[in-house]
């Protein structure tokens, strides 16, 4: 414990991000910068403790309780106090293929199960996990790590999303020969289109890591759709790579089946976000919006209330939309945790995330309307949206004692919204892949393959991810990556030294 009273001397402050009201105007990184100064004495507060829950990575409730890859936290944290900054780098990337992501978006279950936080404010892990790696690429201490030797196995890695991305980075290292398939136009699968680039810079994150590892060796094919390309087949694929790991996601969005669902202006969430940020990078975020969905004008209503809703709330305020109003069919959480809720359990309770802080700025209050169902679209007779009807509801048990929503008798109405964007969750992987490998899937959809084994039903084939475990965590995927480059390379070479 590098300073006995550290957490009673230093009150918690995270780093702050930019003002809301300034930050809508462009597409940067919402984030501002902290002294060394201030972050090594966030440091101090940390006690190092005995049982330091925070790296421990287990479920409590079905929900993440520390950091599913196990970060060092304690020590990461003591090293930063001492200002101790490479040898802290070189200790997070001991377990954390891209801190530079988590750092940046991961909701931190580290810090929902803080000891410090049983008492008090929890340490702010996550900005100092972010200012240990950013300083390393200022301090020029990222450099190409070739492996010396190779071991001549090839591995295709199918997907460029954080857990492909973290298998890749594995098995390269291990000395085998990589390439990663990406359908898309640009690496980086989730990390590229599906976190817009205010919480994410792709140019100077995201790219500036998928350059360093095709300097290490790891090569990149994108436009390649595997189950529907042509030229790379699954056939192809198995004679010419000595195995395989699929990390394709969760990306088939929940739909919302109701009257009017073909009204024009009613889209995924991740179609949207998918378009705008393609458009952003092909137009170098020079301020102008797609011809083709695009929130400019419009009443926007976003149904979910996930991270990805916040993000199409941002997106939108960022396209100046006329409105923004964010559906929530559940009950608005509490603002402590309540009874049945303990630490170190992941903390259910009440949080403005960036999205709502801005929509707020600019409306004068928060976006999201809690315990609002959805009950049909409106659209006029050229089958364009117009508005959507809603009704207020409260959950009860039915018979069979399962909760069920039912309405608040009066309370049904009217909003007017030219674009709707559908946030409400993901049911699995699509099926293209699933169906061209002839895949096994659970009872979600979800491809069969035991947790830390990571082998479906197909020899030489792995699958890692979303795409095994369902919507997840970055960290989560992160996690599943490195396993599944580990059981790979348990495969190809009888044993492993791989984490």
């Amino acid at each position: 414990m590098g300073k006995p009273t550290g957490f009673l001397d230093t009150e918690r402050e995270t780093i702050p991000n930019r003002p809301p009201l300034e930050r809508i105007k462009d597409w940067k990184e919402i984030h501002a910068h902290r002294s060394d100064k201030q972050v090594m004495a966030q440091g101090s507060r940390c006690m190092d403790c005995g049982t330091p829950y925070c790296h421990t990575g287990i479920l409590i409730s079905g929900m993440a309780s520390g950091c599913p890859i196990n970060n060092l936290i304690p020590e990461f944290n003591d090293l930063v106090y001492r200002n101790h900054w490479q040898e802290a780098l070189e200790r997070l990337r001991k377990t954390n293929n891209f801190p530079e992501f988590t750092g940046r978006v991961c909701p931190a279950p580290c810090e929902g199960s803080c000891v410090l936080g049983y008492i008090e404010p929890p340490v702010t892990i996550k900005d100092i996990e972010c200012s240990i790696v950013d300083r390393g690429w200022e301090e020029g201490w990222f450099e190409p790590q070739v492996p010396a030797q190779r071991t001549g196995k090839k591995i295709a890695v199918v997907g460029s999303g954080p857990a492909g991305l973290a298998s890749a980075d594995q098995l390269n290292r291990a000395g085998h020969q990589v390439t990663v398939f990406e359908r898309a136009d640009r690496i980086g699968g989730l990390l590229m289109y599906g976190i817009p680039n205010m919480k994410l810079d792709k140019k100077e994150v995201v790219d500036r890591r998928v350059n360093l590892m095709r300097e290490e060796g790891i090569e990149f094919l994108t436009s390649v759709n595997i189950g529907q390309d042509s030229v790379w087949t699954k056939e192809r694929l198995s004679e010419e790579f000595d195995a395989t790991i699929l990390c394709c996601g969760a990306t088939k969005g929940r739909d919302l089946p109701i009257d009017n669902r073909d009204a024009k202006g009613v889209h995924m969430a991740m179609e949207f976000l998918t378009v705008n940020t393609s458009h952003q990078l092909d137009h170098n975020f020079d301020g102008s919006n797609p011809e083709h969905l695009n929130a400019t004008g419009k009443d926007v209503i976003v149904i979910g209330g996930g991270d990805t809703g916040t993000d199409c709330v941002g997106t939108s305020l960022r396209q100046e939309c006329k409105s923004i109003t964010q559906l929530e069919i559940m009950p608005m959480p509490p603002m402590e945790r309540a009874a049945d809720n303990p630490w170190p359990e992941w903390p259910k309770v009440y949080t403005l995330d960036y999205g709502q802080v801005e929509a707020e700025a600019v409306q004068g209050e928060e976006p999201r309307k809690y315990l609002v169902m959805t009950k049909r679209f409106i659209k006029d007779e050229a089958g364009n949206l117009s508005g959507i009807e809603v009704v207020d509801i409260t959950w009860e048990k039915d018979i069979a004692g399962r909760f069920s929503p039912q309405e608040t008798e009066g309370t049904l109405r009217t909003l007017p919204a030219q674009l709707i964007l559908l946030a409400m969750g993901f049911l699995g992987p699509e099926q293209e892949v699933v169906e061209e490998y002839g895949l096994e899937t659970d009872a979600r959809s979800n491809v069969k393959a035991e947790h830390e084994k990571y082998t479906t039903n197909v020899e030489g084939v792995f699958s890692a991810g979303d795409m095994r475990r369902g919507q997840s965590l970055v960290v989560w995927a992160i996690n599943e990556g490195r396993g599944a480059a580990r059981e790979c390379d348990r495969y190809l070479m009888g044993s492993t030294q791989l984490p």
